[in-house]
C-alpha cells in the first residue's frame, strides 16, 4: 500500500450531471464469470530476420479499439486492446524457442484519455497515439525491448524478436510510450507473456484448465460504463500525480465469480494497476501458498495469511479449495471484495453439474521448487548509491519525481558493463513506496534500512536507524520490479547478462514513470 501522504496527492473525483460517474456499490456483485485470456501459441514458422538459417516461432498481435463487457448490467466499454480482448491474450513460450512478434498498431489517430503536453516526450508537436510495447522482464536486444521514445503511430508495425534465453518465469507485455504509458495502460494494453522450461514442467504443479492467468488493476468508469481517467481541472496540463480507482478489475471483469473444484488451482497474479498496491485476503481465511514471484519459481513455498502486490509485480500460488468444497466466499483487497470463489461439491467438474471431476482433490506443494543461488556481494564490482527524489515547483505547485536528481536527457550516468555484477543502493527520500522496474535484467534484494531522511536533505548527511531487514520470503528469488519503501535503502544485486545497448530503469507507478521518475542506463560491451 502506497502511503497515505502520496495517496493524498490524487486528484478528486469530479462528477458532472453531464457526466456523472459509476457507483459500484450500486452495481450486482458476483453475476459475471471471470474471463480467461485465450492462449497464444507461435505455431507459425518463419526465418529469423537476424539468422535467416534460424527458423522461429512467429505472432501477429494487433492493438486496436474493443468493445469490452465489463459488467452485465453495464454497457459495453470502449477500451484499447491486443487482439480484441482486455487483459490481451496470454502469450505462451519455452526456454530456448526464440519467438518474433509483429505488434500492429490500429488504434484511432486520436486519443480518448487526457494527453498532458508539458510531459516529457509528449509535446504537442508529437502524435497523440503512440505505441511501444515492453515485455516486462525479458532479457532482450535493447530494439525489441521497447525503448519509450522508440514509438509506432496508427498504421505502422513494431516487430521485435524475443530470444527467450532464460528461466521459465511469469512475465507480462504492456504499452511503454514515453508521456502516454499511463494512459495506454489504463486504457487495456497489457497481457500476460509466460515463459515454461523442463525444470518448471518437472515440478507436479496443477496445470491445463487448473492454471488460471488473473490480472488485478483498479480502475473508474463514468455511469455510463465508459473509462473515466481522472485529470487535475486544467485542460492545459492534465497530468495527476497518481490515480485510484474506485472498483478492482480481475480479468476486466467487475465484481466476477469463478467456480472451481475442491483441488489444488495454480494462479499467476499480476497488479497491472497504474497506483495502487494490494493486500489480498479471503473471507473464509483460506491461506496463500506462493511459489514464485517475477521471475520464477522459489526455492521452497511460502505460506501467507495475506499477498501483497505492487504495481508491476506477479505472484505465482497454488490455492488448495479441497477443504472448501459447497463454499462460497470473496477475495478481498483491503476492505473491499473483488471477486467470489465457488467451490464445487466433492466429485462434481466445474461447468457440468452432472460430470464427475477426474482430478485429485488433495494436492502436497513440492517443499523444493528450485535452485536460487544467492549472489555474494563481494561480486559486485561497483555500488550505486541512487536516490528517488520528489520535488514540489514553487510556481506551478506540480509535484515532480527524478531519480537520483536527474531528467530523462541528462546524460547517462548509469553505466554498468556486460557480464559484470552491480549493487543499487536505491535511496528513497520521500513518502511514498516506490517499485522500481530495471528493464533487461533480474536481480536479487539485499536488504531493506531506514535511514535519517532529514539529516540527509538537510545536511547531505547519511545515519542509519536500525539494522538492515533482510527479504520478505516471497522475495527470495529472482526479481525484476522491487518495492522501495519510503525513508528506507534498498539494496539490490544485479547480474548484468544478456545484451549490450541502452535500456531504462523507472518507478511503475505510471504516473510518476510520466513525470520523470525514469531514466535510461547503458549496458556497456564487456
Amino acid at each position: 500500500m502506497a502511503s497515505m501522504p502520496g495517496m493524498s496527492k490524487s486528484s478528486a473525483r469530479k462528477e458532472s450531471p453531464a457526466h456523472p460517474w459509476l457507483h459500484p456499490e450500486k452495481l450486482t456483485q458476483f453475476v459475471d464469470p471471470l474471463p480467461k485470456p485465450s492462449v497464444l501459441h507461435a505455431t507459425e514458422q518463419r526465418s529469423n530476420p537476424l539468422d535467416p538459417s534460424q527458423r522461429i516461432g512467429y505472432l501477429r498481435i494487433e492493438m486496436r479499439v474493443a468493445e469490452v463487457p465489463v459488467h452485465r448490467d453495464l454497457p459495453p466499454a470502449r477500451m484499447w486492446s491486443y487482439n480484441g480482448t482486455v487483459p490481451g491474450p496470454t502469450i505462451e513460450t519455452r526456454t530456448g524457442q526464440p519467438l518474433w512478434v509483429d505488434w500492429v498498431n490500429q488504434l484511432p489517430s486520436d486519443h480518448f484519455l487526457p494527453v498532458d503536453h508539458t510531459l516529457c516526450g509528449a509535446g504537442a508537436d508529437l502524435p497523440r497515439v503512440r505505441t511501444a510495447v515492453h515485455v516486462h522482464g525479458a532479457n532482450v536486444p535493447p530494439e525489441s525491448d521497447g525503448f519509450p521514445t522508440n514509438w509506432q503511430t496508427p498504421g505502422q508495425t513494431y516487430r521485435a524478436i524475443y530470444p527467450l534465453q532464460q528461466d521459465a518465469a511469469t512475465l507480462w507485455y504492456h504499452d511503454h510510450a514515453m508521456g502516454i504509458e499511463r494512459l495506454n495502460q489504463y486504457a487495456g494494453l497489457f497481457g500476460f507473456f509466460l515463459i515454461r522450461d523442463a525444470q518448471e514442467d518437472a515440478q507436479p504443479m496443477p496445470a491445463g484448465e487448473y492454471e488460471i492467468p488473473l490480472v488485478l488493476c483498479d480502475r473508474m468508469f463514468f455511469a455510463d460504463g465508459q473509462l473515466h481517467y481522472p485529470d487535475s481541472g486544467d485542460p492545459d496540463a492534465p497530468w495527476v500525480p497518481e490515480v485510484y480507482g474506485d472498483v478492482v478489475m480481475a480479468n476486466g471483469k467487475i465484481f466476477p465469480y469463478l467456480e472451481v473444484e475442491p483441488r489444488a488451482y495454480r494462479f499467476r497474479l499480476l497488479n497491472a494497476s497504474n497506483t495502487r498496491f494490494f493486500r489480498f485476503t479471503f473471507s473464509n481465511n483460506l491461506h496463500w501458498t506462493q511459489i514464485g514471484s517475477d521471475q520464477g519459481l522459489l526455492p521452497a513455498p511460502v505460506q501467507l495469511e495475506a499477498l501483497s502486490l505492487a504495481c508491476a509485480e506477479r505472484a505465482d500460488v497454488v490455492l488448495d479449495f479441497s477443504q472448501s468444497a459447497g463454499q462460497r466466499f470473496t477475495l478481498i483487497n483491503q476492505s473491499e471484495p473483488v471477486m467470489e470463489f465457488r467451490v464445487k461439491p466433492p466429485g462434481i467438474a466445474v461447468g457440468s453439474p452432472a460430470q464427475p471431476a477426474s482430478s485429485p482433490s488433495s494436492f502436497a506443494v513440492p517443499q523444493t521448487l528450485r535452485i536460487v543461488e544467492r549472489i555474494p556481494e563481494s561480486a559486485a564490482v561497483q555500488t550505486r548509491r541512487l536516490t528517488l527524489n520528489e520535488y514540489m515547483n514553487p510556481k506551478t505547485r506540480v509535484m515532480l519525481m527524478l531519480l537520483n536528481g536527474k531528467y530523462w536527457h541528462d546524460e547517462v550516468t548509469e553505466t554498468p558493463r556486460l557480464n559484470t555484477v552491480e549493487i543499487w543502493e536505491l535511496v528513497n527520500t520521500t513518502q511514498d513506496l516506490h517499485p522500481i522496474h530495471l528493464h533487461l535484467v533480474r536481480f536479487q534484494l539485499l536488504d531493506r534500512r531506514a535511514f535519517d531522511v532529514d539529516d540527509f536533505l538537510d545536511y547531505g548527511k547519511f545515519h542509519y536507524v536500525g539494522d538492515p531487514a533482510p527479504p520478505e520470503p516471497g522475495e527470495t528469488g529472482w526479481k525484476d520490479t522491487i518495492p522501495a519503501h519510503p525513508e528506507t535503502v534498498t539494496r539490490i544485486i544485479i547480474p548484468f547478462a544478456g545484451f549490450p545497448g541502452r535500456y531504462v530503469w523507472h518507478c511503475h507507478l505510471l504516473e510518476h514513470a510520466a513525470n520523470e521518475m525514469m531514466r535510461p542506463f547503458q549496458v556497456l560491451t564487456a
